[in-house]
């Protein structure tokens, strides 16, 4: 055979001699026909499985001499011995009489129930089984307790696991049918080949899978079939476990599924996997075919169809995990595997697969595959479409570089090159020393101006770097707040008489331009009743700000006018460590700057000169956890200097980049509310 690559993103093609054409859509493949094919199935064994054994002087069972081909992994894994079981000798009851008759029928009914009536010891004691609910859990204990009469008349049981609790009780002779409490698992069917009437391939389906990248060594490999009913033939996919067959699935031309009913849902390939660390788990039977071509055996699909999106509800337990029952009728094969690629379907049902397995696999030991893209909208599919398009080479490449499924909460730092970047060339503000994502703690004794020291601050961003602020102020009155900002922002009165001295008022013009400003500066949280706002309710509104109009400020002023209401256990320093904390993890998550103002406690021998952080009411918590601490003073003493010098004491700074602890001295312009350097107003005078 020849491989040939025909224009960009056309098919490749197996061709050989003995083909006549490609019959992909061919209608011919609906009709029944005898072939010849020298690959006639045995009826109770595997019979595509050509490879030879050798027996180990070690292990009392056949290895394979070819050992599978395993994918990269990122660790080590182990594989633990094998514990084995102690032969133990039961006395079987005695079958006489009537005693007989009900203990045969009572471990029929029990064994419809799926609980080895074999395993039952003698009557009139309790014996602990494996349950068939919930399988022992992890651990697979014997945590079912059962109950036998001594005449082997009635049965009741109780599963003792927490998340299990199976309960159930049955007779001999209540009948042949099972009470609706005891029903809930039917026994499986034992199928063969010939009872399903299962064919060796045809030439057209041979055809129609080479036109598919798929080789006749994969179809024997996989024991790949045909069924025929009157005149039309579905393609089956016989599914074994330890090379018997306990189910079949089929499809037709159509690409319409159907499967063997009361049957075990297991893995498609699922003995491909046994004993290996690298797992593969595709969607689709054609899908794992696929993967066998470009080298990868240690490969399974799933047996049922995608969901169509990510349930929103917790994880059920196992025994009620229907739709996905197969995985934990396969859990002996999947809890060795140290890495498990998951390359499902690209499209939405296809990723919430992946998520949906990864859920219950365990995030941390699976691998997502990125298929590649087929143009500039769209990506391939899945793994047969990539191998059909561009070569089994590729495909290998792509299970090659999966990447890591990603863990809520666990990251790496290229998640946040783009962040880095942007610090690196201070797009983000970072240049005027105020980093996003700090919490800054402002504290002052009343009046000093820690208020208008902040608003002026805001403006200063704004008009530098084009912040927007959302602002949580209960001491302040929306009109007289405005006012505030307009004047630092317009840099006039927003009176001409009182306070505003002989500066000119802002004109009507100037005022309207301000109002727009306010509008797209700054937004605002106002509690609309008489209520007291919490920290949880002020950091919901501030991340719905965040989100819908993209500010980067938030400013709570104060502390006080928050309902702190605690339980009784609870200290006030552990309640201010516990808000400090939500107000910290708000910052990071969102990437906004905030600026918390407290109060300092009542100082009884105040001396006029500025507190220190540690003199804020309520704990030390709000210096040890803050980013930045800055103590506002305004002097008091006309003997000290200028009645509107202001201090700002920066008495702490976690982050160098933000600047450094030490004091600035500003003069405050009482008509239009802005500060300035004292050097620039002795200046200006």
């Amino acid at each position: 055979m020849r491989l040939l690559l025909h224009r960009p993103f056309r098919k490749l093609s197996f061709l050989s001699s003995s083909t006549s054409g490609l019959l992909m859509a061919s209608k011919q493949l609906l009709k029944s026909a005898p072939f010849p094919n020298p690959l006639t199935p045995s009826a109770h064994r595997h019979p595509f499985h050509s490879r030879s054994l050798v027996f180990s002087p070690i292990s009392s069972k056949p290895v394979l001499k070819i050992r599978p081909l395993c994918l990269r992994t990122n660790g080590y894994s182990s594989l633990s011995p094998a514990h084995v079981a102690e032969p133990v000798e039961v006395e079987a009851p005695k079958e006489n009489g009537m005693s007989s008759m009900q203990m045969r029928i009572l471990k029929e009914k029990l064994e419809n129930l799926g609980i080895d009536g074999e395993t039952i010891s003698v009557p009139g004691q309790y014996n602990h089984l494996i349950c068939p609910m919930c399988k022992g859990g992890d651990s697979e204990e014997k945590s079912l307790s059962m109950d036998i009469s001594e005449n082997w008349d009635r049965a009741i049981w109780c599963c003792f696991r927490g998340k299990c609790g199976w309960t159930g009780s049955t007779r001999a002779f209540v009948g042949n049918r099972l009470p609706p409490e005891t029903s809930k698992l039917k026994k499986k069917r034992e199928i063969t080949e010939e009872i399903l009437g299962l064919e060796p391939l045809c030439e057209e389906i041979v055809d129609y899978f080479s036109e598919r990248m798929i080789s006749r060594g994969t179809l024997m490999r996989n024991a790949v079939m045909q069924k025929s009913t009157g005149d039309q033939i579905a393609i089956a996919f016989p599914y074994r476990r330890d090379g018997k067959l306990v189910s079949c699935k089929y499809r037709d031309i159509d690409k319409k599924f159907w499967q063997e009913k009361d049957t075990e849902k297991i893995f498609y390939g699922l003995d491909d996997i046994k004993g290996t660390n690298d797992i593969i788990i595709v969607e689709g039977e054609i899908d794992k075919l696929s993967m066998e071509e470009a080298g990868f055996c240690n490969c399974v699909s799933v047996p049922d169809g995608a969901p169509p999106k990510v349930s929103s509800k917790e994880l059920p337990p196992e025994e009620k995990d229907t739709k996905y029952q197969y995985l934990w009728n396969c859990k002996e094969y999947l809890k060795k595997a140290s890495r498990i690629v998951l390359a499902t379907d690209g499209d939405g049902p296809g990723q919430a697969l992946a998520e949906e397995l990864a859920r219950r696999l365990g995030r941390e030991r699976c691998w997502r595959v990125k298929w590649p893209k087929k143009n500039d909208k769209e990506n391939f599919k899945d793994a047969n479409e990539v191998l059909m398009y561009l070569g089994s080479d590729v495909l290998k490449g792509v299970i090659e570089d999966a990447e890591l499924f990603p863990i809520r909460g666990l990251f790496n730092f290229a998640n946040y090159f783009d962040e880095l970047d942007a610090y690196y060339h201070r797009t983000l503000g970072y240049e005027y020393g105020v980093v996003p994502g700090e919490l800054t703690i402002v504290t002052g004794v009343p009046n000093s101006g820690k208020s208008e020291w902040i608003d002026a601050l805001l403006c200063n961003l704004s008009a530098s770097v084009g912040w927007k602020f959302v602002l949580c102020s209960m001491e302040n009155k929306v009109r007289e707040h405005a006012r505030k900002l307009l004047e630092k922002h317009i840099k006039k009165p927003f009176f001409d008489k009182r306070y505003g001295g002989s500066a000119e008022r802002m004109s009507v013009e100037e005022f309207e331009q301000g109002k727009k400003w306010l509008n797209d500066t700054f937004y605002l949280i106002r509690c609309e009743d008489d209520s007291l706002p919490n920290i949880s309710w002020v950091l919901d509104l501030a991340q719905a700000a965040v989100l819908r109009h993209g500010v980067r400020g938030l400013v709570i002023d104060p502390y006080n006018e928050l309902d702190h209401q605690r339980p009784p256990n609870q200290t006030e320093t552990e309640y201010v460590s516990q808000m400090l904390t939500k107000i910290k993890r708000f910052a990071q998550h969102h990437c906004c700057h905030v600026w918390f103002v407290a109060h300092p406690r009542q100082l009884h021998q105040w001396t006029g000169g500025p507190p220190n952080l540690y003199d804020i009411s309520g704990s030390a918590h709000f210096i040890n956890k803050c980013d930045n601490g800055i103590v506002i003073h305004r002097n008091r003493d006309p003997e000290a200097g200028e009645m509107d010098q202001v201090q700002v004491c920066v008495r702490k700074v976690r982050n160098k980049v933000a600047g450094t602890i030490g004091d600035a001295f500003l003069s405050y312009d009482r008509a239009t509310g802005q500060f300035m350097d004292v050097e620039n107003t002795q200046k200006s005078t």
